[in-house]
């Protein structure tokens, strides 16, 4: 397969780029033009606080270029993956199903929910193929954009290597659903071979992770000495966040997926 990247030099993207044997087209920042009739599409904001910076970004990112790239698709010949989040589902059942109610709170969450309805549209309109690809939250090394805003697992962990003091949320005693990255990019490659198209596939573990856990057993692989405590919860990210969230991932099982990487490995790792 030849496949044209969006999106490929950012922390999930080049970690696939690493990994694959197919043939790989990465499409400049700059370009809207697809080099072959596969593609994935990766680009994207990564977290729901630009609002308070610049209010057209998430709208910018993840829709605008989005339909540039969508109008330079082949009918009858294109495949369109995109790599959307489990930030679209928003409070929903849980497990969260692919079939499931998504109710996004945010710009960053709203506009990939409204991206993956535009792609549908578009696509049915043009009779050109597509799959939306929902990734739970990643973990692992070499993720540059590590922040209290992206990644709060690792910048957390990042502290305790340091042995500064960590305040949780809810006292870390809230649930969600983790896959290391090399994983992720395991699930993207094989969903782009055999998962079925015109559908939705989550992409994570299945399980329902404490974040407390993760924390405790961080501190024990990096023998901190950080005190960790609770803190209250900022208005905005009650407003755009959920309190749990993990997936149902039934689909992903079926094309024969599982993951490589277990929990404990990879906090080791990130604790190294």
């Amino acid at each position: 397969m030849e496949l044209s990247v969006f999106g490929g030099t950012g922390f999930v993207g080049s970690k696939f780029v690493s990994m694959t044997n197919k043939k790989i087209h990465l499409i400049s920042r700059e370009s809207r033009e697809p080099v072959s009739d596969n593609v994935l599409y990766m680009i994207s904001t990564t977290d729901n606080y630009n609002v308070f910076e610049n209010v057209h970004l998430d709208i910018d990112v993840n829709l605008t270029i989005l339909v540039d790239v969508l109008k330079n698709l082949k009918p009858n010949q294109s495949v369109f993956n995109f790599v959307s989040s489990w930030f679209v589902y928003g409070d929903t059942e849980l497990p969260a199903k692919e079939s499931s109610f998504c109710n996004p709170k945010g710009f960053y969450s709203i506009t990939k929910r409204c991206a993956e309805q535009l792609i549908v549209s578009y696509c049915e309109t043009f009779n050109i193929n597509y799959r939306i690809l929902r990734l739970c939250n990643v973990y692992g090394p070499n993720d540059k954009g590590v922040s209290k805003k992206k990644n709060a697992l690792q910048y957390l962990i990042n502290q305790l290597k340091t042995h500064q003091d960590v305040n949780l949320y809810l006292d870390g005693k809230f649930y969600r659903d983790y896959l290391h990255v090399a994983d992720i990019a395991c699930a993207l490659d094989l969903c782009l071979d055999k998962a079925p198209l015109n559908q939705i596939v989550n992409i994570g573990s299945g399980d329902k992770i404490e974040f407390k856990n993760i924390i405790n057993l961080a501190q024990e692989y990096t023998s901190s000495k950080s005190i960790i405590g609770t803190m209250e919860v900022p208005e905005f990210h009650k407003t755009v966040q959920v309190p749990n969230f993990y997936m149902n991932v039934d689909k992903l099982k079926t094309l024969g997926f599982s993951p490589k990487i277990s929990l404990n490995e990879g906090i080791k790792e990130l604790c190294q």
